[in-house]
């Protein structure tokens, strides 16, 4: 079958080891079934697996890809949960010390066809298009996650996301202002605070700027560049959620004093269980949101999807059709 693949890790040309040919159709295991891929999205995860972060090289070659929209065995139209947890592990899945994505131990999505836990499917609603639905599994799943389980925002509040432009930026601004948040975004790049209004913001500012007033939240997936900004943009009480660290993890101070004296609170969250999916999937349906796409392409031509990516020109999600 068609794939897009790992053959090889470098980190300063991850490039290099992406493969767009044929891979053996995939094994089935028990309690597995497999989806015909109508569309996939592209993550940074995929970026990340060609420089060998999070994937093994024993392994390769590895077909990459975590979103998928398709239909399944069956022929109903789904989306897949990219959470690959241990049979017995029971609770939050991002919790079981022994899950995987897909695209890390089991072949991934960018492919005619992928096999997955039976468990791992959820209803495509017919208000979103297989390309807008395969935006879901993971930026978008990680944005719900952030806003309203971790960081259990209502209505009326207010909340900072910084670096607007990624898949997982456009999806929290989309997200907070759909549920009634009050929005800011920032970014280095003009172009992409004048999108960030566009997409939902209610004000965006250049990366560190003052904001007009304190936020209830900030949602972080930069890392140490923006980091102390964060913390100074929260109002005493507030919550910083942090999903990602593109930036570096280490910034050059945490500022500890300010934590606990404005009773700061930090949150970690990872991806999302297949139930809040299912609760992101209504959530959309009721309020007529849908995911930002930057590009469509064929998924023939998912090398120019990972070029565009590795050179940061995106704006919301790339998305490969089949």
């Amino acid at each position: 079958m068609f794939a897009v693949y790992a053959e090889s890790f470098s980190t300063d040309d991850p490039l290099s080891g992406l493969v767009v040919g044929e891979r053996p159709d995939p094994e089935v295991p028990d309690d597995w079934t497999t989806v015909e891929v109508k569309a996939s999205a592209l993550n940074h995860h995929d970026l990340w697996s060609l420089r060998g972060v999070g994937l093994r090289e024993e392994l390769l070659p590895m077909i990459l890809g975590c979103d998928a929209a398709g239909i399944d065995a069956d022929g109903n139209e789904v989306l897949v949960h990219a959470v690959i947890g241990d049979p017995a592990w029971r609770g939050d899945e991002t919790e079981d010390p022994r899950r995987s994505l897909l695209s890390e131990r089991f072949q991934g999505t960018f492919a005619d066809r992928v096999a997955v836990p039976r468990s791992n499917l959820v209803p495509k609603p017919a208000s979103l298009s297989f390309e807008e639905a395969a935006c879901l599994p993971t930026a978008w799943l990680t944005a719900y996650r952030m806003l309203y389980v971790q960081g259990g925002l209502k209505p009326g509040q207010s909340v900072l996301v910084q670096g607007a432009g990624g898949g997982v930026a456009t999806a929290l601004i989309t997200l907070a202002r759909a549920g009634g948040l009050q929005v800011f975004a920032t970014s280095r790049d003009e172009a992409k605070r004048a999108r960030a209004l566009e997409v939902g913001a209610h004000a965006s500012f250049e990366t560190g700027a003052r904001l007009p007033e304190r936020v209830d939240a900030v949602m972080e997936t930069v890392g140490a560049a923006t980091w102390n900004h964060s913390l100074r943009s929260l109002r005493p009480g507030g919550v910083v959620v942090i999903s990602g660290a593109t930036s570096g993890p280490n910034p050059d101070s945490t500022e500890l004093n300010r934590i606990f004296f404005l009773q700061l609170r930090v949150i970690g969250s990872t991806m999302g269980t297949s139930t809040e999916l299912g609760r992101l999937v209504s959530f959309l349906d009721a309020t007529g949101t849908k995911p930002l796409i930057d590009r469509t392409l064929p998924m023939s031509e998912a090398r120019d999807g990972f070029a565009a990516m590795h050179a940061g020109e995106v704006f919301g999600k790339i998305v490969f059709s089949r």
